[in-house]
């Protein structure tokens, strides 16, 4: 006889004003088993997701759980059976302690009065034994890095003696390493009969770790089979209905003039003896572990962090990059790690995100703004960039990871930089996405900018970049031509 599923969802259906998300949602999660939901953005996970937590109810259909049914959850139905969701932000409590964090909603569900500290750190370090991690009980967390936040997380949910783990784009922040020690947890969790609803757009995890793959496109479910039945190229066709190839930047001339130059580029406790040229065409990687200096890096290419020692020079002139104004002057754009917090007027308009850069040049000389010529921009990069938004008005925080990144990409690009840095360009954007992104640097490139990609994404490095500069403790210690390593061993020398 077959055990019965822990959950078991049938034909879930959930239309928002009257834009359908799902459309008879049908699969099963087992105790202990681990389900890679997949799909791009939009494609319906989150709604999936909101409903599984109770935070959203279904127009059609039911949710199973260990046998019982319900039309509908809510919040206290679902964390009463066992649901719980790791979020991307985590939801914790910045100024709290670790202990109180992981404790702090089983103390509200047992309905203590009084707050126990001991009690409260006994059963903090009984949870992190469990997933085997060692975190300072008596830390803030506001003070952890964010794999140990994810931690806290997780810790957190067990608490509530979780039975299934909903975890959307655990390791989007994560660097290799990170994202090893939490697979080896999942792997806990699943020997512990604690099934786990895996989110990601990096298809590799996926293989890692979970047995079965759910894919989901434009509200239906099109794939429901054991993850040995696919690869990484039949999960991506059957999340996009799209074949995807690398799009790879054409060979450029390494005698050409540089438009970069960065010699003895220094600052205490971060950065030291930089030295490198960038030439026009050229797409140059940057690859190194959190902590290598990779991002003060980009960040003093772009006059945000001030150096000690060592010049820059751009076609030749020598610049002094004191603050971004400057960076922007000399021809360099910065398209930064986060988005969010960095990038984008959330907001705002697409039109206004994508003409803050280019004010002056639409203002009269009494100061009015043209704004049929600002929108009239902004329509343009919308259609160049293949920004799916209904128009330029709709605020930025309304479109997908990877919509918004291209938004950034538009603003930069309309002020024609010389020079364009990507810091993370695909981080949190979908399969669909990132390959239209990589074609975009391709394109970048073929018009001869100069463009410096910083990223965790090994592979993307491999495909995108002609040269790799790697970097250790503020250095670069190694130079690798592109496509002459594979990720594995790109992996192991920034870990050596």
């Amino acid at each position: 006889m077959t055990e019965a599923p822990l959950i078991r969802l049938d034909a879930i259906s959930k239309s928002f004003a009257g834009v359908q998300a799902l459309n008879g949602v049908s699969f099963s999660i087992g105790a202990g088993q681990v389900v890679c939901l997949a799909g791009e953005n939009g494609s319906g996970k989150s709604t999936l997701i909101k409903i599984l937590a109770g935070v959203e109810k279904p127009d059609g259909g039911q949710v199973t759980i260990e046998g019982e049914s319900f039309p509908a959850l809510d919040p206290r139905v679902s964390v009463a059976r066992g649901i719980q969701v790791i979020y991307q932000d985590f939801a914790l409590f910045p100024n709290l302690t670790v202990a109180e964090n992981i404790a702090f909603s089983a103390e509200l569900a047992s309905g203590h009065r009084l707050v126990n500290r001991r009690r409260i750190k006994t059963l903090a370090e009984t949870l992190l034994k469990r997933i085997a991690v060692d975190i300072p009980l008596d830390a803030r967390v506001e003070t952890l890095a964010v794999a140990d936040k994810q931690l806290v997380a997780i810790a957190r949910a067990l608490a509530l003696d979780a039975r299934l783990v909903i975890m959307d784009e655990p390791t989007t922040a994560l660097t290799e390493r990170e994202v090893q020690s939490l697979l080896a947890i999942i792997r806990r969790l699943k020997a512990a009969g604690v099934a786990v609803l895996f989110v990601s757009h990096k298809l590799a995890e996926v293989f890692e770790v979970c047995e079965k793959i759910v894919v989901i496109r434009n509200g239906h479910v099109v794939s429901d089979k054991p993850a040995a039945e696919f690869n990484l190229d039949s999960l991506a066709f059957h999340m996009t209905g799209r074949h995807f190839e690398m799009t790879v930047a054409r060979a450029f001339d390494p005698e050409a003039a540089p438009i970069l130059e960065v010699a003895g580029l220094g600052r205490d406790g971060a950065l030291r003896d930089i030295d490198f040229a960038l030439r026009p065409g050229e797409v140059l990687g940057i690859a190194g572990l959190l902590g290598s200096g990779r991002t003060q890096l980009a960040k003093a290419l772009f006059g945000l962090l001030p150096m000690d020692s060592g010049e820059i020079r751009v076609d030749g002139e020598k610049v002094a990059l004191a603050s971004p104004l400057d960076a922007i002057a000399a021809g360099i754009g910065y398209v930064p790690e986060d988005r969010l917090t960095e990038g984008l007027f959330l907001s705002q308009s697409i039109a206004r995100n994508i003409a803050v850069g280019r004010l002056d040049a639409f203002s009269g000389p009494l100061g009015w703004l043209d704004r049929d010529g600002l929108g009239g921009e902004a329509r343009d990069w919308l259609k160049r960039l293949n920004v799916a938004a209904p128009n330029a008005e709709v605020p930025v925080k309304s479109l997908s990871g990877g919509n918004q990144q291209r938004v950034v990409l538009a603003r930069w690009l309309a002020g024609s930089p010389r020079i364009l840095i990507l810091n993370g360009p695909t981080v949190g954007v979908d399969i669909g996405s990132k390959a239209d992104i990589h074609g975009i640097i391709a394109d970048l490139a073929e018009r001869r900018l100069g463009v410096v990609v910083i990223s965790d994404d090994l592979p993307e490095l491999i495909g995108c970049c002609h040269r790799i500069l790697v970097m250790k403790a503020g250095q670069i210690v190694e130079e690798i031509p592109g496509g002459s390593i594979d990720a594995g061993e790109l992996a192991a020398r920034l870990a050596s």
